[in-house]
């Protein structure tokens, strides 16, 4: 008899040890199921700003495009500035591979990341009209703003050559007519929402370099393409006429 309730104890703490360790089984099962679905939240929006970088997305709900009245309310989905830090690797990487490093310079700035185009690269002189090879380089940069969730705002510069012709009575008219010309190949020709990018023109009055050569009035002279920080992209105006009718 003492047998028999010594084999039966021993059969019931074994049944209560497997208990546990099933129940031990079972959450850690639980928490490295919950685990993989955080990292793959993880990678697949790490994958989003990767394939919107290379150009390859085309559209989708991400965290790279949500809603539009969203974004102005809550800021989801907008990107910060070690987002921007990463995008300004990317871009100065596309173009040294392209061979076009020369033509432009990106700078991270307290507005957000800024890319600077030579007016060379994309204008004759005293001109507004997009050059040929322009479209190219603006092709390239559309890649990367067109899927982006924070404002754009494109800044036509000039050096302190003073100009009076017809057209461009002084170096205002022709940076804000730059600056809109971009601004208008952009929405036109590649998916940049026209309500999330806006022109602007500072004329020679922003140089970046004192205008006391030619090299450095080469560099004053200038588009600048600025996707603006997360705080001031929620402090850009928007249209509850424009969201109601639809719009995103």
């Amino acid at each position: 008899m003492r047998r028999f309730r010594r084999k039966f104890d021993e059969d019931e703490d074994l049944g209560r040890w497997l208990l546990t360790y099933a129940d031990l089984i079972t959450l850690l099962l639980a928490f490295f199921i919950v685990m993989y679905s955080m990292s793959q939240l993880d990678a697949k929006r790490f994958g989003k700003v990767t394939e919107a970088l290379q150009g390859v997305l085309r559209g989708g709900d991400s965290v790279l495009r949500s809603k539009e009245s969203d974004n102005t309310k809550t800021g989801h989905g907008l990107l910060n500035i070690g987002n921007l830090r990463m995008i300004q690797k990317y871009v100065e990487e596309k173009f040294k591979t392209l061979g076009k490093r020369d033509v432009i310079e990106t700078e991270l700035t307290e507005r957000g990341l800024v890319v600077h185009i030579m007016d060379q690269a994309l204008f004759n002189e005293g001109s507004a009209k997009l050059q040929p090879k322009a479209k190219e380089i603006l092709d390239q940069i559309s890649e990367t703003i067109s899927l982006l969730p924070n404002h754009i705002r494109v800044e036509g510069h000039t050096d302190d050559k003073p100009i009076n012709t017809p057209v461009y009575p002084s170096n205002w008219e022709l940076s804000s007519a730059r600056a809109t010309e971009v601004v208008r190949y952009f929405t036109n020709n590649h998916a940049v929402p026209p309500h999330k990018i806006s022109a602007l023109g500072y004329g020679e009055y922003r140089p970046v370099m004192p205008n006391n050569s030619i090299e450095n009035r080469a560099r004053n002279r200038r588009v600048d393409i600025v996707i603006l920080t997360m705080d001031l992209t929620l402090k850009e105006p928007t249209s509850q006429l424009y969201y109601s009718n639809g719009n995103e």
